[in-house]
């Protein structure tokens, strides 16, 4: 028998099905603000994309500085999803809420509730 993390690694492990996973986490966060949960996905799918050394590899960095930032909670936590996104070949993008009936009074309304949704985007 396998761990749920175990087949999470596993089904995460190209780029496609990480970046839905991270899109999914980044969904979760902007409704519970836990970037506990966030963290922890980072190093999953740093561990899922073939570990520290091989991502940090990707973006020239140490790997020991791209492990502390995805491990630390005092880190800027957006600092070390962008570094993980760049590494598997993707960007952080913020993109408006879309709107269907769009008028200044429901935009008002959606903004009062939610400044933007946030996406990433392939390079």
């Amino acid at each position: 028998m396998r761990t749920w993390r175990e087949c999470l690694i596993e089904q995460i492990a190209d780029q496609k099905s990480a970046i839905a996973y991270l899109q999914a986490i980044l969904e979760d966060y902007q409704i519970y603000k836990n970037s506990v949960v966030v963290q922890r996905a980072l190093r999953t799918v740093v561990e899922a994309q073939g570990g520290v050394f091989v991502l940090a590899k990707q973006v020239n960095m140490d790997p020991q500085v791209l492990s502390k930032m995805i491990s630390n909670e005092d880190a800027l936590l957006f600092d070390a999803v962008g570094i993980v996104l760049e590494a598997i070949g993707y960007q952080l993008s913020i993109q408006p809420i879309k709107l269907e009936n769009c008028n200044l009074d429901t935009y008002t309304d959606a903004l009062e509730g939610q400044n933007t949704s946030t996406h990433v985007a392939e390079n």
